[in-house]
């Protein structure tokens, strides 16, 4: 058993199949659901952090450590819904969201990791914030899909450039039927 095989192990849901569904490289989606979890903790650490700016009456960075902490918990509950086995209803929901396209999970980590850097501008907020808005990256990237290959990326080259060749040979003879 490989380092990646031992990973993957530790990385599955327990419904999980073996058998992948899509073609997104393994380390993509280890990297991101790793990144995820990494970052949630981060932004509940740093959340609690900036929670302390109330010591220093600055209500803008409670409510936005409030919100990085609430951040960090939702990200926590949809990639490691096993920190959360107390509560009933986050393993269904998270099932639900892992069966939904990539973009979904990029768009909402990408909007929920603004708010709090906004209201709390700072290396705490920053920091967690950023890592889940990576995360919400990587899954961006997740959802883009699969890079072509060689042969076809030159056949789509060459299809371009033949189209776009007869488009620029009608401009100069607009009466000229393709």
């Amino acid at each position: 058993m490989s380092f990646a095989d031992k990973i993957a192990g530790l990385m599955a849901r327990p419904g999980q199949d073996n058998v992948p569904r899509d073609d997104v490289p393994w380390h993509l989606k280890y990297g991101g659901r790793a990144t995820g979890i990494v970052g949630g903790f981060f932004a509940v650490l740093f959340g609690l952090y900036n929670c302390l700016g109330i010591l220093l009456a600055d209500v803008g960075c409670l409510v936005g450590g409030m919100l990085q902490i609430l951040v960090g918990l939702v990200v926590l509950a949809i990639e490691a819904p096993f920190c959360f086995a107390f509560i009933d209803f986050v393993p269904q929901t998270a099932e639900k969201i892992d069966q939904r396209p990539y973009w979904n999970r990029a768009a909402l980590y990408c909007v929920i990791a603004i708010p709090p850097v906004i209201l709390c501008f700072g290396l705490g907020s920053l920091f967690g914030c950023g890592l889940i808005f990576l995360t919400g990256m990587l899954y961006g990237m997740m959802s883009l899909g699969k890079k072509a290959s060689l042969s076809e990326m030159r056949a789509a080259a060459a299809t371009g450039e033949a189209s776009t060749s007869a488009e620029r040979g009608n401009a100069h003879h607009p009466h000229t039927i393709a």
